[in-house]
């Protein structure tokens, strides 16, 4: 029944989390937002809805350490995993200044925010506070400097109500179901929640990244992957565990101020030497997978 529950987490996640992107994206347009605003916000909040949904209700569920796992997770993954796909379908050649400045600010945010879920064992309402008004500069910050977003052609007025709607409802079953059955599955095999929140719940979670990303490389356009990566990443630690803190105090298990928030900053910095030279290649691609291939055995 938990595996069960746990296919129909991801399954409900994936379908969710593309119509309600699909459908807030619609209605955005239809209000007359500006692409620019759209991709800043609705499409790179959107697709980390799902890790923002399951993290609020692990915590909820009393299950700190997969609600944590899940954020630290899903960031690994969305490079190791997410980005090495989109880069093996086709090589993302980079705009190296818009990069490296977005990149280094990725890095920063992820040093210190894993410096202080590691000093304070977690993160407590204070905390999230904090972290959610870096959330709120970022985004201003993105909004002024003018990132460029592609123009995104909106579906009619009812179809996106129902997309919205349907992606809502599918979301919010999908972090239930899933929380439920990851929850389970630690209990029956004796598996630490943390190390179900960092592998089966965080991939599931970036489901959507992986999908959009997916769609963008094989459009020619792993520049759009790339950004959706960066995007993701900083909205999961910023937004999700800010919010997350604020309705449930988060205690992190002293694994991951050893382990996963260093790897976290790790990765984070290996992303910017190997896109430094201004193209992520199949090369690359293959070496961040078999990274990823490694930080899972370590699981093991």
């Amino acid at each position: 029944m938990d595996i069960l529950l746990v296919l129909a987490g991801l399954v409900a996640l994936l379908l969710g989390g593309g119509w309600l992107v699909s459908g807030a994206v619609g209605l955005a347009a239809r209000m007359g937002l500006s692409p620019l605003v759209i991709g800043v916000t609705l499409v790179g909040m959107g697709t980390s809805m799902p890790e923002l949904l399951t993290s609020l209700r692990a915590a909820q569920a009393g299950a700190p350490d997969l609600a944590l796992g899940n954020v630290v997770g899903s960031n690994i993954a969305n490079i190791l995993l997410i980005l090495a796909v989109a880069a093996l379908m086709a090589p993302i050649v980079i705009e190296r200044r818009t990069f490296l400045r977005d990149g280094i600010v990725l890095l920063a945010i992820s040093v210190a925010g894993a410096l202080w879920l590691g000093f304070a064992d977690g993160l407590d309402r204070i905390g999230g506070a904090v972290f959610l008004g870096a959330m709120a500069v970022w985004m201003t910050w993105q909004l002024r400097t003018g990132a460029a977003v592609e123009e995104v052609e909106a579906p009619p007025m009812g179809r996106a109500i129902l997309l919205f709607a349907l992606g809502l409802v599918g979301v919010l079953l999908g972090a239930e179901f899933l929380v439920r059955g990851a929850i389970g599955l630690a209990r029956g095999f004796g598996i630490s929640e943390a190390v179900i929140g960092l592998t089966v719940v965080a991939v599931g979670t970036s489901l959507p990244e992986l999908a959009a990303s997916a769609a963008a490389a094989r459009r020619g356009r792993g520049d759009l992957a790339l950004g959706n990566v960066l995007g993701s990443n900083v909205f999961n630690l910023l937004g999700i565990l800010g919010a997350t803190a604020l309705i449930a105090p988060l205690d992190a298990s002293p694994r991951f101020a050893s382990f996963d928030l260093p790897v976290m900053v790790a990765v984070t910095a290996a992303l910017l030497a190997l896109g430094a030279s201004g193209r992520i290649g199949r090369l690359g691609g293959g070496a961040l997978l078999a990274g990823y291939a490694v930080y899972l055995w370590t699981m093991i």
